[in-house]
């Protein structure tokens, strides 16, 4: 019998599990528990994983769904897990995990390999509260909302600093990123597949939102991620060497903060196939270009009873 606890981290996000050794594998029963403390809570944090390798953790992920493979893009850096490095890209913008396809991951499971000396935390946002918390003019306004995103990433804008020059490893990351052009439609409202509950899909691959001119995308798209990154709607995490933390991309957004100079930071992910988002409506994301079947499987789990 697992003696896995759970400690809640914060009132709308984020949550310790202890009692847990991934290393040694992770039965059906153990595995069930995990799965429903990341609905309740968004983002798990486990510590002290020092036995836990790459194989440790594919077999971990495949213990809680279906891993995709690396990145529908980037394929030069391994098959199933993608390294989070530093030398090519910190990540120091809020998003949802490879929303710019149609089957949007489950989730993501993250561990440390080299950490910095000091700073390189992750900060997550809950979507489900976010949406829950909106008045409910701004609701009856994004729940009848899609938005365009792809993986044309301005990394110049949101990265770089003024008058910087990108070294030639991030240079080629870049390139590979926008190797193969994706773009779908997705409600700005989605429902979750096993909760029921609605939830905001936002993020930085957005482009503008349907229907809407540049500057009116904009300053609405800035009203919404100002509400769903709320402080109060976060958690930030100092890791730890040995921590492995699983989110359910579904339900949130993330941030790696970049102020660690220029010491080294990686970790490994992993992410969870996921299903094609559906609207309150029941409609379903449409693919405008890219073809994402040999990224990811779509995976639709049951529902629960909401």
């Amino acid at each position: 019998m697992s003696s896995l606890r759970v400690v809640k981290l914060s009132a709308n996000i984020g949550a310790r599990v202890d009692g847990v050794d991934l290393s040694t594998g992770v039965d059906p029963s153990t595995a069930e528990r995990i799965n429903a403390a990341l609905l309740e809570h968004k983002v798990l944090f486990f510590r002290e994983q020092h036995g836990l390798d790459d194989d440790g953790q594919l077999a971990f992920a495949r213990a809680l769904g279906t891993p995709t493979t690396a990145h529908p893009t980037v394929t030069s850096r391994g098959d199933r897990f993608l390294p989070i490095d530093s030398r090519y890209d910190k990540a120091n913008s809020w998003h949802t995990d490879v929303t710019f396809v149609d089957r949007i991951p489950k989730a993501a499971i993250l561990r440390a390999v080299t950490l910095p000396p000091y700073g390189g935390t992750t900060v997550w946002a809950n979507t489900e509260t976010a949406y829950e918390q909106l008045p409910p003019p701004l609701r009856a306004l994004v729940e009848n909302l899609w938005a365009v995103h792809n993986n044309q990433y301005d990394y110049a804008t949101l990265h770089d600093e003024p008058g910087a020059t990108p070294t030639d490893e991030q240079k080629a990351y870049r390139d590979e990123f926008v190797s193969d052009y994706y773009e779908v439609e997705h409600p700005v409202v989605r429902v979750h597949p096993e909760t029921g509950k609605r939830v905001l899909l936002l993020g930085h691959f957005i482009r503008r939102f349907v229907g809407l001119k540049k500057a009116e995308s904009e300053a609405l798209f800035r009203l919404l991620q100002d509400r769903v990154t709320k402080l109060e709607n976060t958690i930030r995490w100092t890791w730890q060497d040995g921590d492995v933390a699983v989110w359910d991309n579904r339900a949130t957004q993330h941030y790696a903060v970049a102020d660690y100079d220029d010491h080294y930071r990686r970790l490994n992910r992993i992410t969870l196939a996921g299903d094609i988002p559906v609207d309150i409506y029941g409609r379903s994301s449409r693919v405008v270009a890219g073809d994402a079947s040999s990224y990811s499987e779509v995976v639709r789990p049951v529902a629960l009873a909401s």
